[in-house]
């Protein structure tokens, strides 16, 4: 979908009755021909065409990246309850995290041979405006994984974003002071330098990675995928974001309606990340204290395969 800067700031401002009926006008200005355009790359596709899902035969497509679908798929509950059947074609990768949201047709989405279109075909990012339903008329947490056995009061750390946008990412060793004072894994995908419980890395795998971050008593993240997993499970978190964030994180707030329990912490100045990660770890000091135990000082113990496997 087209996300304009009217249609943004409607989001942003909460005001979804006017996001909806932004993306309705704009619906009813497309040429219906370039619907699912395979002329254009898959995220820059619109889907939906207006029409009403219930009843229907639905297809929803994720065209997106993995942080989306997992964002949007707090809808799916209700999209089943109204639609006559709901078929996804998702990232592979993430069915078995999805299977635990809803009862749905789960299909592997493969870019060189899509399914064929349903009596109503959706992109998963869509369905806000075609529910009309706002984030807080989702239950949630929505997301359910069976946490690794981890040691308690660990914190998930999470520095590296993709590629396509690396202002989302920091350096490691800025988040050295976190590590430092408490017990933390890393929740990327490659080995680390800090005094982390799996120096080697996390495992690349999902359902693992979700494990972990579901056995995390805090999660610290960049704008990734991370931090859609880690605010779908319900669990701590703090989210460092670029001076500029993307449309879904309002940079004058600390809270958040996609996820009740991330607290947004933006940069003042482009580039300028050390008083974010500075004003975190204040918070997490707190929020341990508030627990009525620190492990402040305690070496950190490499945790083994069992634990992360």
């Amino acid at each position: 979908m087209e996300l304009h800067s009217s249609w943004a700031e409607a989001m942003r401002a909460r005001d979804y009755p006017a996001a909806w009926a932004l993306e309705r006008e704009v619906i009813a200005s497309r040429d219906r021909a370039t619907r699912d355009d395979p002329r254009l790359p898959y995220h820059q596709r619109w889907v939906w065409d207006g029409r009403s899902v219930d009843g229907a035969d639905v297809l929803v497509r994720c065209y997106h990246g993995l942080g989306d679908t997992l964002q949007f798929a707090r809808y799916l509950p209700a999209l089943v309850r109204r639609a006559g059947s709901v078929t996804v074609e998702a990232q592979a990768r993430l069915h078995p995290l999805l299977a635990s949201i809803a009862d749905v047709s789960l299909h592997a989405f493969d870019p060189a041979h899509p399914l064929k279109p349903r009596a109503c075909d959706v992109e998963i990012t869509e369905l806000p405006g075609a529910l009309e339903l706002a984030p807080g008329a989702v239950p949630f947490p929505y997301l359910r994984a069976a946490p690794a056995p981890i040691p308690p009061l660990t914190t998930g750390l999470c520095h590296q974003a993709g590629d396509w946008d690396v202002d989302r990412s920091l350096t490691e060793a800025l988040l050295a002071p976190l590590a430092e004072r408490h017990r933390c894994l890393t929740l990327v995908a490659a080995p680390s330098r800090l005094p982390v419980i799996n120096p080697d890395g996390c495992p690349f795998d999902l359902a693992a990675t979700a494990a972990l971050v579901a056995g995390c008593a805090a999660v610290v993240t960049v704008d990734t995928m991370v931090a859609h997993l880690a605010g779908a499970l319900g669990r701590p978190t703090w989210l460092l974001l670029k001076h500029q964030p993307d449309w879904r994180w309002d940079p004058a707030r600390h809270d958040s309606d996609w996820y009740p329990t991330l607290r947004l912490h933006t940069q003042a100045r482009p580039g300028d990340w050390e008083p974010v990660v500075a004003e975190v770890s204040r918070e997490l000091d707190a929020f341990f204290d508030d627990q009525g135990e620190t492990i402040h000082g305690q070496p950190a113990q490499p945790v083994g395969a069992r634990v992360l496997g």
